[in-house]
């Protein structure tokens, strides 16, 4: 195995191997708080392209994660209503952590530790390539989307605001 191929090993990376999974890696320099504008200005994609991993919960503690565009914020009111929740809100991010396996800033939703129901804001899955958390802060995939609904099973939604 060559040495850079090793560098981006993340249970991420390994999941979409073993799946099959045809898929570019982009290292890019981790900013605190950049979020996704950061990601998508050093990688010159366009920021509705990159996709947000987020850990959220519903009334019964129970986790689930969302999948949106990085220029929109997720309405946990329309989410709720869309998945028969009384009530959606984001994990506090150690609990995140512990849901997931990764660290906030670097959350994938390939490969976590606990298996979650995943939620994907139905418009990501009409674009031809998504930039996604590939398991390390500082790190994206870029991929087709379908795999979010054939691998991961996510359920389609529609939640998106804008930022």
């Amino acid at each position: 195995m060559s040495k850079s191929r090793h560098v981006s090993e993340t249970p991420a990376t390994q999941y979409l191997r073993r799946h099959g999974v045809t898929f570019g890696e982009h290292p890019y320099v981790y900013v605190e708080h950049g979020g996704t504008k950061e990601s998508a200005r050093q990688l010159g994609v366009d920021e509705h392209h990159v996709i947000k991993t987020l850990v959220m919960e519903d009334e019964h503690a129970r986790p689930l994660i969302v999948l949106m565009h990085g220029d929109r914020t997720v309405s946990t009111k329309n989410l709720a209503r869309q998945t028969g929740a009384k009530r959606i809100a984001p994990c506090k991010p150690e609990v995140a952590n512990r849901h997931s396996g990764y660290l906030v800033g670097g959350t994938s939703p390939f490969g976590t530790r606990k298996p979650m129901p995943v939620y994907v804001e139905a418009s990501v899955l009409a674009l031809e390539t998504i930039w996604l958390n590939g398991g390390r802060r500082g790190f994206l995939l870029s991929l087709a989307p379908v795999v979010l609904t054939t691998l991961l099973n996510a359920t389609p939604v529609q939640c998106a605001s804008l930022e």
